[in-house]
Parts: structure tokens; sequence; C-alpha cells
């Protein structure tokens, strides 16, 4: 999970998306990474990284298509970007989260218990997630769903019990020029 940045031609602030990936390691990922963000011409940096290894109690694997037995009880993985503003602050504020959960309903349920989807909203600018589902989120998708089509073709991202103790993904923050992991 990549948070990349650039700001495109024409543009007045440094906009930015995330990108889900399978590589060993960052730079496996570049040659993707400039296909998913072609109007960024190559001139993209990375704000942050994530090697998705544990979500909610869950050991995430990437397994083979070919190894793949399809379990409907098991859970899946869901990128969520909630959306949410303060008053007197001139900007849409977010939270991008990762849920193991059965279905989009209980991965919203969960975003609803963050304390940005709590504290992040008031009267006639709440906090939100997807009109659909009874709750206003920016955006939800099963990750297999948004890997590009090369990846969902070869693998399948899988969850599991985590056996105790349970150890938190690291995040790299900072500046990352593309060119340092080239």
């Amino acid at each position: 999970m990549l948070l990349i940045g650039c700001t495109p031609q024409g543009r007045h602030t440094e906009q930015h998306d995330v990108f889900f990936g399978i590589g060993e390691n960052v730079s496996d990922l570049i040659p993707e990474i400039k296909q998913f963000w072609p109007e960024a011409k190559g001139k993209m940096h990375i704000d942050g990284w994530r090697t998705v290894t544990n979500v909610n109690d869950q050991t995430i694997s990437v397994i083979s298509k070919v190894s793949t037995i399809e379990n409907p009880l098991s859970p899946k993985l869901f990128f969520i970007n909630l959306g949410g503003y303060k008053p007197n602050e001139f900007e849409e504020f977010h939270y991008k989260m990762i849920v193991a959960a059965l279905s989009k309903g209980d991965a919203i349920k969960e975003a609803k218990q963050t304390a940005f989807y709590k504290h992040t909203g008031f009267a006639g600018a709440n906090s939100h997630i997807d009109d659909k589902y009874g709750v206003d989120v920016d955006d939800i998708y099963n990750i297999e769903d948004i890997l590009s089509e090369a990846l969902k073709s070869e693998y399948s991202i899988v969850a599991q019990s985590a056996i105790p103790p349970f150890a938190e993904d690291e995040m790299h923050l900072g500046y990352f020029k593309l060119s340092s992991f080239e």
C-alpha cells in the first residue's frame, strides 16, 4: 500500500492517490506505479508505504490463484478512505484504513468505530463513507478488485486469524522520490 503524490500540470496543489501492488519491495512496483498515474509523467513521489501483513488480528498472505480455494466465510481486505471536516478549517481531512471483514457493510461498521469518524465532522459537514450503505464514506474497495488486471489474474489475497501476539505493520512516512527506489 503506497501513498503517491504529485502536482499534475495545471493544478495548484499536490494531489494524492493510494496504490496497491504486489512485490518483494517498493522498487518492484515502480513500473506499475508509473502506469497507474500516467498523467503524472513519472514526476511522482511516495509520501508513505506499508507492507500489509496484519489487519484486524488477521495475517494477510498473497498466494497464487492456482492455489486458491474460495471460502465465503473468509474475511476480505477492504481499503476505506474516510473524509471529514473541522470547523473553520478550509480542508477535507482523510483517514485511510484497511479492514479485514466479511462484507463492505461489516467494513463500514468497523470504520464508524474509529476516532476519526466520531470526531471529524460537525452539523452540516459530517464525516462520510458511501451513501449506498446508509453512511457516508468517500471510497471503499475490496483491495483485490483494485489491483492491476495482471495481478488479479495471478494472485489472491487471503486473510487468516493471526496467532497472538499481533504485530502492527510498519508505516514508512516521509517524502521519497521514485528515483530513490529505482
